[in-house]
């Protein structure tokens, strides 16, 4: 959609929210759906809130398509992984297309491509059958790139955060609902006539349909720039038109895009391996039913709806009081928290209690580093920042892969001791995050380099030829706005919080 607006001095457009020199909302209206921002932030959550019940669809129903499969221990294990390394290369993808196409044509495509996979589990009637529609819809996890660009495109540093931390939280919290959302519906098909046989089947359309509106929604609804679309944009000569191989090129020689991606694979890797144990993990072992099983599931899931923005909100404010190097030690502090708790909780499986006490405590550290994580990720990189994101979102879906091989693959360990040592896996490889340093702002051990510039780091991204032609203006706009990543003393005397009125804001901006 176009930008509904006039022209405020300088030709740019009003907007209803409050906005910095480069168009992004300085504040947060989390009920409002203003846009183009709100709107936009609606739209990203949403569609990869419905991805995410997608894919998490079969989980809460194994026990019934385990017996009417015939599934094994190695055919569950196969189909859980399967389930997560789709996205890997997906991801990738997804961050280079918004990079060159946009969030918006990026994420509907996706999702429209994936949904017949959703609609296919209605109808599998082998193992095999069983990992390619998981697999498939797996791949659909990838929105989440499109959902954390979109965010870091209309948010400004102080509030970027936050609004990634909500996005991704809001959308994973999918995985939870899908717990609860899956039994309640098999029960419902069941109670109406429906043998077991063919309710789980039924119950499947309803994560369909959930999808394909989603991205009808993003289509009739979102915008990918505050300015307006990708198309409208190269159009008007407003933004640079880039290729693949530069946009490739600064994200692959960024040493900091490698890192986040590793550390991102044992939090968010983490997240979406327990999705896809816990819920047979606590019928196995406490000999609960079907629906407390997923209620349990659930908690941990839907723990997302604080945690993960939390975990955003305060990068944010770490940032406001030491700048990067509060949101540095933040992630590694978190992280390694929740590294600690796993490991307690594959531990304490003698007791019932403590083991969903220990499992929802553990949820809201695991989640808040994965909040954090993408505090950092928009600093990263301007030119690719899209491909950074999907790398780092690929990197979650990688350690979920090789947790899941490792220790909760066929019969070799107990799911407690998969559990235990998943948390001790989580703690080493949060120490990378040490080696993180931006020479304009400094990194958890060091500070600093006298005389480097946020301006200085973000234009090395581009040629001579081309800073002189300015297509590195949206670079230098982001790095006058970031003035605040170098603490209290760099961010005193910094840009005014607003520089683009919004009085006289038309009905519908």
């Amino acid at each position: 959609m176009e930008v509904e607006g006039v022209e405020a001095a300088g030709g740019k457009p009003r907007f209803r929210m409050p906005v910095d020199s480069d168009l992004k909302a300085t504040e947060f209206w989390l009920f409002s759906f203003a846009r183009p921002h709100m709107a936009s932030f609606h739209m990203a959550w949403f569609s990869f809130f419905c991805c995410f019940v997608s894919t998490f669809a079969a989980p809460p129903l194994l026990p019934l398509i385990r017996d009417t499969l015939g599934l094994t221990a190695t055919d569950i294990g196969n189909a859980g992984i399967a389930s997560v390394s789709g996205a890997v290369f997906a991801r990738l993808a997804m961050g280079t297309a918004c990079d060159l196409v946009g969030p918006r044509l990026a994420s509907a495509s996706l999702i429209l491509l994936t949904t017949p996979a959703v609609y296919c589990s209605s109808i599998i009637q082998s193992p095999s059958a069983y990992l390619l529609v998981r697999f498939f819809t797996g791949i659909s996890l990838a929105s989440f790139v499109s959902a954390q660009f979109w965010m870091s495109s209309m948010f400004s540093a102080p509030k970027v955060g936050l609004a990634n931390g909500v996005a991704g939280g809001w959308g994973n919290l999918g995985g939870g609902a899908v717990q609860l959302l899956m039994p309640l519906v098999y029960e419902a098909i069941h109670k109406i006539g429906s043998t077991p046989f063919t309710a789980w089947r039924v119950a499947f359309f309803i994560p369909g349909l959930m999808q394909t509106f989603s991205a009808i929604a993003v289509l009739a609804f979102g915008q990918d720039m505050p300015g307006g679309n990708y198309g409208k944009l190269h159009k008007n000569g407003d933004m640079h038109k880039d290729s693949f191989g530069n946009v490739l090129r600064h994200a692959l020689t960024n040493y900091r895009g490698w890192i986040l991606a590793l550390t991102y694979g044992y939090c968010f890797g983490v997240e979406l391996t327990i999705d896809n144990v816990v819920h047979q993990y606590f019928y196995d072992r406490f000999d609960v039913n079907l629906q407390t099983a997923g209620l349990i599931a659930a908690s941990f899931g839907m723990a997302n709806i604080i945690s993960r923005p939390g975990g955003g909100l305060l990068s944010d404010w770490l940032s406001s009081r030491y700048g990067m190097r509060g949101r540095l030690w933040g992630l590694w502090t978190v992280q390694t928290i929740g590294g600690v708790l796993c490991v307690v909780l594959g531990i304490v499986d003698f007791s019932f209690v403590a083991s969903v006490a220990v499992m929802v405590l553990f949820s809201f550290f695991v989640q808040a580093a994965c909040g954090l994580t993408f505090g950092i990720v928009p600093f990263v990189s301007r030119r690719s920042l899209g491909l950074i994101s999907g790398m780092t979102g690929g990197g979650g879906n990688v350690g979920a892969v090789l947790t899941q091989y490792i220790f909760f693959h066929g019969t070799k360990y107990k799911t407690e001791t998969g559990i235990k040592y998943m948390g001790l896996m989580i703690i080493a490889c949060t120490l990378p995050i040490m080696l993180i340093y931006f020479p304009q702002w400094g990194g958890m051990l060091v500070g600093p380099r006298k005389g480097a510039t946020a301006e200085e780091y973000y234009s090395r991204e581009w040629s001579d030829h081309e800073r002189e032609k300015g297509f590195n203006a949206a670079s230098v706009r982001f790095a006058e706005n970031s003035v605040r990543e170098g603490g209290r003393s760099s961010a005193t005397g910094g840009q005014p919080r607003h520089t683009v009125p919004i009085d006289a804001s038309p009905v519908g901006v």
